[in-house]
């Protein structure tokens, strides 16, 4: 890629990037959220018309029209929001929109065994005939690199590959990814994670802000050195949440502003008599691997499910029943952990996603009629109080980047003025100035004397932010810890299910 530039309005989302990617090669594209990384491969992947720029593939300009020319041609992408229909197996989506010789009859047995014969080969074992939305999230994105593989592609192109993953299956991915990488296919990939650079990639290309500031060894490359590229000279260590005023035991030893007393939850995933406290001026932090029933307990606790059993209160009242808007009329703010698909409207400009909890009310509405002039300050204010970047309030929010996504929910929940904020896996997917960002957010908001519940996998984060720690196993509580006992070792014994540490 010679030259690419792509702007949206004013701004210039990539400006005369230059890319290139061998054959046998890892190539990492590092950067802040914002800095251009998926707009450069989606203009790859036909996604994105560009402005200007050049594409060559194996020495031939190519212009690429869609992401259908792209796969003709043997590029293939996993995309961080995975592609996949969850009502159908993974054979029926490998097949959608691939002529096979019996087409337009469906020969379901000849895409079986080839996938598998695929899947053998290259070590990604997913059983194709079980519906994706019964996979974990591990295998489903092996089952999009399955997809793109038997459509046989050459470059392997992945937006930030691990961003769902826990640490176990992100090593995983990466080891798959070597094996390809070692048989002569290229794999790009996106990411901020300065480790997976150092560990696992040959070159990186690094995006400042739409341009193009480095290219240079990856493997063993010192993550400092990587992060004053990334950041402009910024360093990580500055960034970091700072020592609290009082302990744990002290923050937590007021009335509870959240109380959840023995629920039960049936199902897939059961909640199996989960009880809490949360006080005010306190972060409890519920930590565990993913799929341990936290996205269950943070949907119980905004109404969104209703437990068989237990109770929910707030400030002494119950919540169990209320709904998600009663809920929030009441005091509690919602962080959800995904974002695009529960966080926002994405087709809705700024303005009308800074006043979804609250366009009911004044000065939002009046009259049964929505005043778009005070939704439009509204707007403003978020953008510039939470360093949103966006060319202004009429911007879709399907065009920012995931930190200015985040930091526009977290702007709008706390904008509410809630007792009780659930931040769910606040942080999973940004980079380093997001991140710190969302913490010292989350900081002020305990400053403030409001409870937090933060639900994370990230053990950096809870460690950073948490004054008590709420470890779930199997949908049940396998431990509590204050943060001045709590240690990593601790830790993940209790999200190991090894018991009491």
């Amino acid at each position: 890629m010679t030259g690419v530039t792509k702007r949206f309005g004013a701004v210039a989302a990539n400006e005369a990037i230059d890319l290139d990617v061998r054959a046998g090669e890892m190539h990492a594209i590092l950067g802040e959220n914002g800095a251009g990384k998926s707009t450069l491969v989606s203009v790859l992947y036909g996604l994105i018309r560009p402005d200007r720029g050049e594409i060559c593939w194996k020495g031939s300009p190519v212009r690429i029209r869609h992401p259908r020319h792209a796969l003709r041609l043997g590029i293939g992408m996993v995309h961080q929001h995975f592609m996949l229909v969850p009502q159908l197996t993974v054979a029926e989506n490998v097949m959608l929109g691939v002529r096979e010789k019996a087409w337009p009859l469906l020969d379901k047995r000849t895409v079986r065994n080839r996938l598998e014969e695929v899947s053998l080969r290259f070590g990604l074992r997913v059983d194709p005939e079980k519906n994706v939305e019964e996979l974990s999230v591990g295998e489903q994105q092996r089952a999009e690199i399955l997809r793109i593989l038997y459509r046989g592609a050459e470059l392997l192109v992945l937006d930030e590959p691990t961003a769902l993953l826990t640490p176990q299956e992100g090593e995983s991915l990466f080891h798959v990814l070597n094996q390809l990488k070692s048989q002569g296919r290229a794999v790009l990939f996106i990411t901020h994670r300065l480790g997976e650079v150092r560990d696992w990639a040959d070159r990186v290309t690094v995006l400042r802000k739409g341009k193009r500031v480095a290219v240079l060894e990856g493997k063993g490359k010192d993550p400092k050195e990587l992060a004053q590229l990334m950041m402009g000279g910024g360093k990580a260590d500055d960034l970091r949440v700072e020592g609290r005023s009082r302990s744990g035991r002290e923050r937590s030893s007021g009335d509870p502003l959240l109380e959840v007393r023995g629920i039960r939850l049936k199902g897939a995933r059961p909640l199996r008599d989960i009880s809490l406290k949360v006080g005010a001026g306190e972060i409890l932090a519920v930590a565990g691997v993913d799929g341990n029933g936290q996205r269950e307990l943070a949907e119980c606790l905004d109404g969104r499910r209703r437990p068989e059993t237990g109770e929910i209160l707030l400030e002494g009242k119950s919540l169990i029943g209320q709904g998600p808007r009663a809920a929030a009329r009441r005091g509690l703010g919602h962080v959800p952990q995904d974002r695009r698909g529960e966080g926002v409207v994405l087709e809705y400009d700024l303005s009308r996603n800074a006043a979804l909890r609250r366009f009911l009310e004044k000065p939002f509405s009046r009259f049964g009629f929505l005043r778009h002039e005070a939704m439009r300050e509204e707007a403003e204010r978020m953008v510039n109080v939470y360093d949103i970047q966006a060319p202004g309030p009429h911007t879709r929010v399907k065009h920012l980047s995931g930190g200015n996504v985040q930091k526009l929910i977290l702007a709008r929940e706390l904008s509410t003025g809630p007792k009780v904020l659930i931040a769910n896996h606040p942080t999973r997917g940004l980079d380093i100035a997001s991140r710190n960002f969302v913490w010292r957010r989350l900081d002020e908001a305990r400053e403030e004397d409001r409870g937090v519940l933060l639900i994370s996998a990230d053990m950096d984060e809870i460690m950073a932010l948490a004054d008590r720690i709420l470890v779930l196993f199997d949908g049940a509580v396998a431990g509590e810890l204050f943060q001045e006992e709590a240690t990593p070792s601790k830790l993940g014994l209790l999200m190991g299910g090894a018991g009491n540490a």
